[in-house]
């Protein structure tokens, strides 16, 4: 795919996440030139992230941030995480791009209503075909790991807070509740997946 033809992917077929400070979101996947399988990237305009590094610097430099830093090196601190934090890749190593099975469409991810207790949210998905699985997040919703045979695109409806227990019903969580339950079962609960970014001009 030509650079033209990856924007014009992403913005037909992929309805982006906003976000105020760093702008609209693609989820999708991607080959890379190497054939190598890329399940989870996030495309973005680099526009505004890279405003907000700008600002962050101009802050620092300045000594006029809010954020205090026990080094006293604030301002490197701030420019290395701009500049190193993060997975990304570059634009020119994506051959393909395709829809990633593990990207929430955006009328899933409405569904899901707050946080659980601090930190973190769980809840359940019911599959099309009645299924029900546990899933949980400590931050990110940009994707995540789904049941052998599923794809994000077979989520029917959103139950939240709730989880499945080590007998394989669904129950409630308490909400605001700092510990889990005796029956709680880590081991079915779907987590969030790393992905990298890539940032394109013309998103």
């Amino acid at each position: 795919m030509r650079l033209e033809e990856k924007i014009k992917f992403l913005k037909d077929n992929i309805e982006p996440l906003s976000d105020q400070i760093y702008g609209d979101g693609y989820r999708a996947s991607a080959y890379l030139t190497d054939g190598t399988y890329i399940p989870c990237v996030r495309f973005r305009n680099p526009e505004l992230r890279t405003k907000q590094a700008i600002k962050r610097f101009d802050e620092e430099r300045k000594g006029k941030s809010i954020f205090k830093s026990g080094s006293g090196n604030g301002y490197g601190e701030i420019v290395e995480l701009f500049v190193t934090g993060g997975n990304s890749l570059n634009k020119f190593d994506i051959d393909r791009i395709e829809l990633s099975p593990y990207a929430f469409p955006k009328a899933v991810l409405s569904q899901i209503r707050g946080e659980t207790s601090m930190g973190w949210t769980g809840f359940c998905a019911k599959m099309n075909d009645g299924k029900i699985f546990g899933f949980g997040t400590s931050f990110l919703f940009d994707f995540f790991q789904m049941p052998k045979g599923y794809v994000a695109n077979d989520i029917a409806e959103i139950i939240n807070h709730s989880y499945i227990s080590k007998d394989g019903t669904i129950k409630e969580h308490k909400i605001g509740w700092t510990s889990q339950r005796e029956d709680y079962n880590l081991n079915v609960i779907h987590r969030e997946r790393p992905f990298f970014d890539c940032y394109i001009k013309g998103l």
